[in-house]
């Protein structure tokens, strides 16, 4: 018994000790804070990639639209009323002791599924050297949110990685809506993106306006520098199939696809390894995913190497216009032939018509001479 007689059972916990699993869970969340933080990142970029439909779909618009308003609401909230009061209030009912607990890990886990949605749809949307520079700076900017530095800088580093979720998001809807990419959409896309949160910080109190909008117009000048040098990915176009054939022939049952890669040569899509005979004409073919209702025009360029003496690299040799139409979910498929060209190495680009790549195949034309008497060439045929 004690001195007031009351049982040593009832006596309180000391200092830093909990009883219940829920106090030991927040015990562990308060002591392993920046840990959690990266775990809830990660969960919503997996759940993100699990979940992750069609990039026209109404269902990922509509997700990803809720998302954004979700942790629009909230780092407002924070920005207007301050540090957080102490969870473990008595007075504060239980809802908002939750909420005040466990905003941080839901904007952590929100952030993560939106800007891993992104990354997968720019990535689709290049090829792998320009969609690698622009993941590059996505994943960047994610690391940086789990340091130490940037976590002083407090609501304005959240704002910036908010809105480079609002132009990532604008910047694929606005060409979906519209049904066509190109420079006038792609800063009517930039435009929207700065709408929201332009029209937040002029509709709060003006000492929290700079945290709005300078880290907006910072991520502003990034995308648009990034658009400069053509390292955006042409989102919602991608290449969902590129080869080099001898013959593509268009039948009721789909396209002819001839080519003579050995079965022992499993990388290369057709012939990349060109054998060429005269009268032989090269035909890319392809197979590009663009929305429905999209109506578009995309750029076939061919390039050949010029190195030696001259060095003058690539070279453009001709460019190709052809018309798309989207909606298939295999993709348009297309092809372009050229009968005039010299043997050496060769890349093929699809751009859009404002120079933005979606995809690119190398291959080499090698002068391959007729031999007599012996039997003609025999083709593979395959049908797409």
């Amino acid at each position: 018994m004690s001195i007031d007689g009351s049982s040593p059972a009832a006596a309180p916990d000391a200092p830093g000790v909990s009883t219940g699993t829920l106090q030991r869970l927040r015990l562990y969340a308060a002591r392993n804070e920046r840990r959690l933080a990266v775990t809830f990142f990660i969960a919503g970029f997996l759940f993100d990639i699990l979940t992750l439909g069609r990039i026209d779909a109404g269902l990922t618009i509509g997700q990803q639209a809720v998302y954004l308003l979700l942790i629009t609401v909230v780092l407002v909230h924070m920005l207007l009323s301050g540090p957080a009061p102490a969870p473990e209030s008595a007075a504060m009912p239980r809802l908002k002791r939750w909420y005040f607990e466990y905003r941080n890990p839901v904007i952590h886990f929100l952030l993560g599924a939106l800007l891993s949605a992104y990354t997968l749809f720019f990535f689709k949307s290049s090829s792998l050297l320009v969609s690698f520079g622009f993941m590059a700076v996505l994943v960047a900017l994610l690391l940086a949110n789990e340091s130490a530095r940037f976590k002083a800088l407090g609501s304005p580093f959240k704002f910036a990685l908010l809105g480079l979720c609002y132009l990532a998001f604008f910047a694929y809807v606005v060409p979906v809506l519209v049904g066509q990419t190109g420079l006038a959409v792609f800063l009517l896309s930039m435009a929207a993106g700065c709408v929201p949160l332009a029209a937040l910080a002029f509709s709060i109190a003006k000492q929290h306006k700079r945290r709005i909008l300078v880290p907006l117009g910072c991520v502003l000048i990034l995308f648009l520098g990034f658009y400069l040098f053509r390292l955006i990915p042409p989102v919602p176009l991608s290449i969902r199939f590129m080869g080099v054939y001898h013959g593509v022939e268009r039948t009721d049952a789909g396209y002819r696809l001839s080519h003579e890669r050995p079965p022992w040569r499993i990388w290369h899509k057709g012939d990349q390894w060109f054998g060429a005979q005269p009268g032989d004409k090269v035909h890319v073919y392809f197979r590009i995913f663009s929305p429905s209702r999209f109506s578009d025009q995309v750029l076939m360029g061919w390039y050949r190497y010029e190195g030696g003496a001259k060095g003058r690299g690539w070279v453009l040799q001709d460019t190709i216009p052809i018309k798309i139409l989207g909606g298939r979910e295999e993709g348009f498929r297309g092809y372009g032939v050229k009968g005039n060209y010299q043997p050496g190495q060769w890349k093929v680009h699809v751009e859009t018509t404002d120079g933005r790549e979606i995809g690119r195949i190398y291959f080499s034309v090698e002068s391959v001479p007729i031999a007599l008497g012996l039997e003609a060439r025999s083709f593979i045929a395959e049908l797409d």
